[in-house]
Formats: structure tokens, C-alpha cells, sequence
């Protein structure tokens, strides 16, 4: 046998990108696709006043199952056009996310593709980087981010259904919501079981239950931006 890992790393969803600086020109306030894909390809929302120069945060945000771009940056765009972060939604190749289906596969390969096109452009700051998700969107979020948590510094979770981790890496804080009244995915076999499994692991956890059906808070997105924005990173507040 040889002295290689046993286990593939991209079939466990590690990411094999990392932020960097920038080596070309940003692009201009707005939304862009990306150019990367000939179908469902990304998209990047650029909000007015972003310095390229300076760490900027982004937000990875992942559409529910038989969702798209165009239906789940609602969830968010306004905000990062408010607070000047960059949001960036990918879209699963099949109608729902690989890891729902079959397992890591090329929605992992086109989602480092769509960060390195991102980082290419815009200096991101690596305390500051969250993945975040609706429902199956929701749960590709926490299972990719809980995976590769030394890279996502936040992980924003509405409504997931499942959490598939193969490898944990890094101390993501997470940032966990569901509506009581969910009849699609009830809150008994899914966000509270998360909850504990998370907490019982030692994240650093801000859970939320809502009176609500199988939809996102507007209220509670604005509070899991706040916990993004507002609250010290673990380097800021080593630092200070």
C-alpha cells in the first residue's frame, strides 16, 4: 500500500480552494454570471462601494431543491447591497445539490471553480466567509461547511433537512434556523436533532426556532446577517 491518503478528499467534499490576492480586474457593482458553466451557471452580486483592494466579505449562498439563482437570492441580496458584502450563488448541475443525490461530486469541482473566479477578482476576507442555504440549500451548506471549516468561517442554515459530514475540519460558527410549523421537514427529526449533534461536537451554535411553515424568517435571515457582520470573528477577536 502506498503512503497516500485512503480516503479521496474531494468524495468527502473537502475544498481544494483557499482566498488569495486578486490577479485581475473587478467587476462592476451589479449582478454578474459568471461565464463559467454553459448551464446553471454561478452568480456574483457585487454591491456598490466594494474596495478590491480591501478584505471584503462573502456569502455562498445554495438554492433549495429544484431551486435556482434567481430564486433564492432574494433571500440576501438586499442585504449584501446594504452591507457590502459580496454574495455568490452557485447552482447544482442536477435539479438538487450531488450530496442529496449520490455524494460529492461536480457541484463541489464548479463551486471551487466559482470561488477561484471570485477570488481572482476581489480580495476576500478569510474571516468573513460564509456558506449559506435554504432547505436542501441549507443543508449542503452546513454538511460542505462543517467539511471544510477552516475555510468557511460561517455556516447560515434554514430549514435543512439533513447533515452528511464525512471529515471535519476547522470551528465554523453556525448559525441555525427553522420554522415549528415546517409540515415538508419537520423541526423534530431535523433542526433539533441538529442542534444537539452540533452542540454536543462543540460548536459554537446560535439556534432559532420561528413560528413559520417551510420558508425562510425575513426577520431571522436579518439576524443570522448580523451574527455574519456583527459579531468579532475568531481573528478579530484574538487580535484584540
Amino acid at each position: 500500500m502506498g503512503d497516500g491518503p485512503l480516503l479521496d478528499l474531494g468524495l468527502a467534499g473537502r475544498l481544494s480552494f483557499r482566498p488569495r490576492l486578486p490577479r485581475r480586474e473587478p467587476l462592476a457593482p451589479g449582478r454578474h454570471d459568471l461565464g463559467l458553466f454553459p448551464e446553471r451557471d454561478a452568480v456574483l452580486v457585487v454591491p456598490e462601494g466594494v474596495d478590491p483592494r480591501k478584505p471584503a466579505p462573502l456569502v455562498v449562498l445554495f438554492h433549495g431543491g429544484g431551486g435556482s439563482a434567481e430564486r433564492i437570492l432574494p433571500m440576501l441580496e438586499g442585504h449584501a447591497r446594504a452591507r457590502g458584502f459580496l454574495l455568490l450563488a452557485p447552482q447544482s448541475l442536477f435539479p438538487t445539490w450531488d450530496l442529496v443525490i449520490a455524494g460529492n461530486g461536480p457541484d463541489r469541482e464548479r463551486l471551487d471553480d466559482a470561488l477561484a473566479y471570485v477570488a481572482d477578482r476581489f480580495l476576500v476576507d478569510p474571516h468573513r466567509l460564509a456558506f449559506a442555504g435554504h432547505s436542501d440549500g441549507g443543508s449542503y451548506a452546513m454538511s460542505m461547511g462543517i467539511t471544510n471549516g477552516d475555510l468557511a468561517s460561517h455556516v447560515i442554515v434554514s430549514s435543512a433537512g439533513f447533515l452528511t459530514v464525512q471529515m471535519q475540519a476547522g470551528a465554523p460558527r453556525i448559525f441555525l434556523s427553522h420554522g415549528r410549523l415546517d409540515t415538508q421537514i419537520p423541526i423534530d427529526r431535523s433542526a433539533r436533532v441538529h442542534a444537539a449533534k452540533l452542540r454536543a461536537a462543540g460548536y459554537d451554535l446560535t439556534y432559532v426556532e420561528y413560528e413559520g411553515p417551510h420558508a425562510y424568517d425575513p426577520a431571522v435571515v436579518a439576524r443570522a446577517v448580523s451574527f455574519f457582520l456583527d459579531d468579532p470573528a475568531e481573528g478579530e477577536a484574538a487580535a484584540g
